[in-house]
């Protein structure tokens, strides 16, 4: 018997079994690994690598929580997409034979507890690149179609679009700064393990459009995101986003150009140890042209398979892969990275 302290001159006793105590004690510690779990949430930053739906301000899914007041988020996303897309018809022609590469610096600032800015400052590259042999030698291993690869020289730069309203060519590297975004985030709905926010977002048309860098407008979009997690014992987190831009008008693109375009995600982030996630996740987009070619003119659908590794408290690293699951709506492979600082809450 273990006798509690005197409360207005009485002695209350309190009488703990020791099964009492482990059920507490499992309860405590369920409560805790939930916590971590929700608080180390957070989808793949997927983006669609396309030279042409690259040029939009479509933003990627993230949580939907905002951090403590104060709290600064960083992180480092690195990708690299190999592209080959050949389609023609009597109005127009496409050839996109290259790679992209893209290395993003993302910082969000948490203004409140219910309010944070975001801020994205990426850098692009297209260029012949070096994959092309490694994905010849894929196909060739499985017996799978190479869509024409190879018919064409390896590691060359041939990007081309020409309609009765727009035309670009691009065949020399080029590299730089990308447009930058901005975006204010509101949580907006707490209720047990969920979370629901709204998001308005700017894209400034900062970078060099004729080496397709940027679309040389500014894009601006809105959204809901939802997150949630699953009780500790299935350690399961989700999240959702919905939202629609609306795009400048390009001199790249001009009268073809789609302007009004919506987007989708979804993601499952399953925590399969102590510092291991598997991550499955769904994005989709509206096409960037008003065009009858598929890989301009069609929605786009991505499917990104990855594995997160918390190394470290606040610190974690993604590792992930992205197919098309709507052919040439997207590069053929992604392969991308992402290095992520997000302070615990206290």
């Amino acid at each position: 018997m273990i006798v509690g302290p005197p409360f207005a001159g009485a002695t209350l006793p309190l009488t703990f079994s020791r099964s009492a105590h482990r059920s507490a004690r499992t309860l405590c510690a369920a409560a805790v690994v939930h916590a971590a779990v929700a608080a180390a949430g957070e989808p793949l930053y997927v983006k669609n690598l396309s030279p042409l739906a690259g040029l939009l301000g479509l933003p990627s899914q993230r949580d939907a929580a905002i951090g403590e007041p104060g709290a600064v988020t960083l992180a480092l996303h690195a990708g690299v997409a190999s592209h080959y897309v050949a389609e023609g018809s009597d109005a127009e022609f496409l050839r996109l034979d290259g790679e992209t590469a893209r290395l993003a610096l993302e910082l969000r600032y948490a203004l409140s507890r219910d309010w944070d800015l975001q801020l994205e400052l990426p850098w692009l590259e297209h260029s012949g690149g070096h994959l092309d042999r490694a994905i010849d030698n894929w196909h060739h291993l499985w017996g799978m179609s190479d869509g024409g690869r190879g018919a064409v020289p390896r590691d060359r730069l041939d990007y081309r679009y020409r309609g009765a309203t727009a035309r670009f060519t691009l065949r020399d590297r080029a590299c730089g700064p990308g447009d930058i975004s901005l975006a204010l985030s509101h949580a907006f709905y707490r209720r047990d393990r969920t979370v629901a926010s709204a998001m308005l977002g700017y894209k400034f048309g900062t970078a060099r459009e004729p080496d397709l860098l940027g679309s040389g407008a500014d894009d601006v979009y809105l959204g809901l995101r939802l997150s949630g997690a699953q009780p500790a014992t299935r350690p399961l987190l989700w999240h959702g986003q919905l939202g629609y831009l609306r795009a400048g008008a390009s001199d790249t693109l001009r009268g073809a150009q789609a302007r009004d375009l919506w987007f989708a995600g979804l993601a499952l982030d399953w925590r399969v140890g102590r510092r291991w996630s598997l991550v499955g996740q769904l994005d989709g987009h509206a096409a960037p042209l008003d065009s009858d070619l598929t890989a301009v003119g069609d929605a786009a659908w991505l499917l990104t398979l990855g594995a997160r590794w918390r190394f470290a408290a606040d610190w974690s690293v993604d590792v992930s892969v992205v197919e098309d699951l709507q052919v040439s709506s997207a590069p053929d492979v992604t392969f991308q990275a992402s290095l992520r600082y997000r302070p615990a809450e206290s």
